[in-house]
């Protein structure tokens, strides 16, 4: 008895605590406290009914599972089983998985610096890495770790046990040995961890310098940038690349955000803002008035005198839907390829256990310069309104086997000295066909026909009304113009 009531009371502390906890935001309000949604509501006598139900079932499950289960692992289910029911993007951050979720937004922890495959072959050294200056090469084979031989890793976990090992405290040596076509005997190497930042920002290859290219057509001076996720310094990777591309005379841009989940709103911000003089970037909703914001664009440090693109398919998600709605609807680019996932929902991540531990719960939905929501509500078809389509003239749905095709060129594409290959990214070469079309001015060739035309027409009616009235001899027409439109894992 005296542990049921221990446990409720224990329960009825955590609830309390949970109501005061104050919402640290990742995506919405990144490294600052949001203020309270409301003003904090006491528990009522139902609330104490329901808790006594949960402290029941807890208490039962505990004593009378067949098997030990701890308190933890009862907490841990029974606040993903919560979540579970809300929606798709709300989950639970436990202890174990807090760290991995730190180091998503960061892009950044303690390690080597090789990608590698499912069958632990290095994919790529990433550049300046210890295992880039150590030696450590694209296609050898990772067969010990510390003396362990990764044959021994539990069948299925190979890539996850390699991680763990690989990873780790900074200034710390871990030792492998590779495999390597032309050599008898394992080759083993000795690499001191280091704080490894992955680069969000992409080029097409890397240079002979080993650094990413990110001029794609040097004659018509066309960039091209990929970014990979939304985390913490990507604005700051992506301004290094433009002004990069500036000193090379890049005349056109083109965005890659295919297979871009999203990440930080406040970097979606931040990189729409990059493009957009003016006007609204994105607004955001919820239950309550503090929630109800909205973002605009400024003219200081703005890139804008040249035509881009945008590419999307149906994995780009979030805040990748944010730049591309805002640049969209601002008609400051055009949008390349099919259309996205549809996440227009916001994540606060709220602390629990003074860190330890953290809620990922929706809290608003975000909406673009048009006032139009892109999420895609439960049981939405392809008639209804979401996501960010394609402008119309630029929809090219790849198919499984193409999307497999294009995942696998760009994973080979990505090391350093890349293999030939045969495979054509159509939807890039859309792409750079737009770019064109805006440098070589055949819009603006298309509307100046329009104007004829348009011009011709009203012409004729005024002729018409010249025969009507006779005591004017002339008319003056001033013409209406147009305005022209501007699969791996890091250790």
């Amino acid at each position: 008895m005296r542990d049921r009531v221990n446990a409720l009371g224990l329960m009825f502390a955590w609830l309390l605590a949970l109501t005061l906890v104050p919402l640290t935001s990742i995506e919405a309000q990144e490294g600052s406290e949001a203020e309270p949604a409301e003003e904090q509501k006491s528990l009522t006598p139902e609330d104490y009914e329901l808790m006594k139900v949960f402290v029941d079932s807890f208490e039962q499950i505990r004593r009378n599972y067949v098997r030990e289960v701890s308190g933890r692992e009862l907490i841990d289910a029974a606040i993903r089983g919560m979540l579970g029911d809300l929606d798709r993007y709300s989950n639970y951050i436990s202890p174990e998985d807090r760290k991995r979720f730190e180091e998503d937004v960061e892009q950044e922890f303690g390690g080597i610096g090789i990608k590698v495959t499912p069958e632990l072959v290095v994919m790529t050294p990433l550049p300046g890495t210890p295992a880039y200056k150590a030696g450590v090469l694209t296609g050898d084979r990772i067969v010990k770790i510390n003396g362990t031989p990764t044959s021994e890793f539990p069948k299925g976990r190979e890539l996850e046990n390699a991680i763990k090992m690989l990873k780790g405290k900074p200034g710390v040596k871990v030792s492998i040995s590779v495999e390597r076509e032309g050599a008898e005997d394992p080759i083993k190497i000795e690499i001191e961890r280091a704080i490894i930042r992955v680069a969000t920002v992409l080029g097409d290859k890397y240079d002979d310098n080993n650094e990413w290219d990110f001029m794609l057509d040097e004659e018509n001076k066309i960039g091209y940038i990929r970014l990979t996720q939304f985390s913490r310094r990507s604005n700051n990777e992506l301004v290094l690349a433009m002004e990069r591309l500036k000193s090379q005379g890049m005349k056109g841009l083109i965005l890659d955000l295919r297979f871009n989940p999203g990440g930080l709103l406040s970097q979606a911000i931040e990189i729409s803002d990059m493009f957009v003089e003016e006007g609204r970037i994105v607004s955001t909703q919820g239950r309550y008035e503090q929630q109800f914001k909205k973002w605009d664009a400024h003219k200081s440090g703005t890139y804008s005198d040249f035509p881009m693109a945008i590419l999307v398919n149906r994995f780009s998600a979030s805040a990748s839907e944010i730049v591309s709605a805002c640049l969209q609807d601002h008609k400051r680019a055009i949008i390349v390829g099919e259309r996205t996932w549809g996440k227009g929902s916001v994540q606060n991540v709220i602390n629990l256990e003074e860190g330890g531990s953290a809620l990922k719960l929706t809290t608003a939905s975000y909406h673009r310069p048009s006032g139009v929501s892109i999420h895609r509500q439960e049981g939405a078809t392809e008639k209804d309104v979401w996501g960010v389509m394609p402008d119309d003239e630029f929809k090219l749905k790849l198919n499984v086997k193409e999307l497999r095709d294009l995942s696998e060129w760009r994973r080979k594409r990505d090391v350093i000295g890349p293999p030939e290959s045969e495979f054509v990214d159509r939807q890039r070469d859309l792409a750079i066909k737009g770019i064109l079309a805006k440098l070589n001015g055949e819009d603006a060739a298309d509307e100046e026909k329009d104007e004829k035309a348009e011009d011709k027409d009203d012409s004729e009616k005024k002729a018409a009304d010249i025969r009507k009235l006779r005591d004017l001899k002339d008319a003056a027409f001033v013409p209406k113009r147009a305005i022209p439109l501007p699969a791996q894992s890091a250790s």
